[in-house]
């Protein structure tokens, strides 16, 4: 039998004993409260996510990806975080993957047993085309979820960077991986549900190895999203306003200078601040590596 007792997330919070003769003004305070516990535990492992977003970068910039895997919530969080990679930083749906245990269809339903697999989340991985540039994530609650820890143990053979990401110390996927962010969240208001403040932990943490990976690659500008995708309408709009933020320019400058990028943001705003036609903002961009201030600073003269 497997002995969660020595859990942290597992354990009983002393102050929600009474959680089912609280009123709902009481409940929602209480985990206010603690989730203020969360933010404090991630303080304490920042220097460990640090160097998360600075393995995540170095796999972008070689041709990598940045890989999630998980079970239930967290393998959800993965997902989750994947997923909105593209539409905010305009990169391939390939470039950031989440792998959650049980395929697809456990996003919306658990699909028993597969999280005890040993062999499910290598195969996936394989299936993927796993190769050593690729930085591999494992995301456990509780940091002993089968499916994680045979996954970063095969991901290290192939010579991958990884990562554990638990909310209890010394946890069976922090050994299994290069790097373990363990931050302490404490017992859960509900006792045993990770979805909560352990959820949230993991979520903030995927939030800043995503973004500051992404920032390091030169999908920023200043604090813009200068890589948007305009999907919909209200991201059609929003990269006009990043636009106009980033040169102050009018909305039809803006308008104007984004139908001749073919409505690529980064392009638009550099053919403003260098005073530019798209074809030479798009070579100072690729010569530039991609970041704005650098291909600001590159001699228009050479193109």
């Amino acid at each position: 039998m497997i002995d969660l007792s020595k859990l942290t997330t597992e354990m009983r919070n002393p102050d929600t004993m009474n959680l089912d003769q609280m009123t709902p003004l009481e409940i929602a305070s209480i985990m206010n409260h603690e989730d203020g516990n969360v933010v404090r535990a991630i303080k304490e492992i920042l220097p460990s996510v640090d160097q998360a977003i600075t393995w995540a970068t170095e796999s972008l910039k070689s041709g990598g990806r940045i890989i999630y895997i998980g079970a239930g919530t967290s393998g959800r969080l993965g997902v989750l975080d994947a997923v909105e990679c593209p539409p905010t930083f305009g990169v391939p749906k390939e470039l950031v993957v989440g792998l959650i245990a049980g395929g697809d269809q456990a996003f919306v339903e658990a699909v028993e047993g597969a999280e005890d697999s040993k062999t499910l989340c290598e195969e996936e991985l394989k299936g993927i085309g796993l190769r050593k540039e690729d930085i591999v994530i494992g995301l456990a609650a509780s940091g002993r979820t089968p499916y994680v820890i045979h996954g970063l143990r095969f991901a290290g053979h192939m010579g991958c960077k990884t990562v554990a990401i638990a909310c209890n110390q010394d946890s069976d996927i922090g050994r299994e991986a290069l790097l373990a962010i363990e931050p302490l969240t404490g017992p859960e208001v509900l006792t045993g549900s990770t979805r909560l403040k352990a959820g949230t932990a993991q979520k903030m943490i995927l939030n800043m190895i995503s973004t500051g990976s992404m920032i390091g690659v030169g999908k920023v500008y200043e604090n813009l999203m200068v890589d948007v995708k305009q999907s919909n309408e209200k991201l059609v709009v929003r990269s006009q306003n990043i636009v106009m933020t980033a040169t102050e320019c009018s909305r039809e400058k803006a308008k104007d200078v984004l139908e001749q990028s073919d409505g690529h943001v980064k392009t638009a705003i550099l053919m403003i601040l260098a005073e530019c036609d798209a074809a030479t903002a798009r070579e100072m961009i690729v010569e530039a590596g991609g970041n704005i201030r650098k291909a600001f600073s590159i001699d228009r003269k050479e193109f």
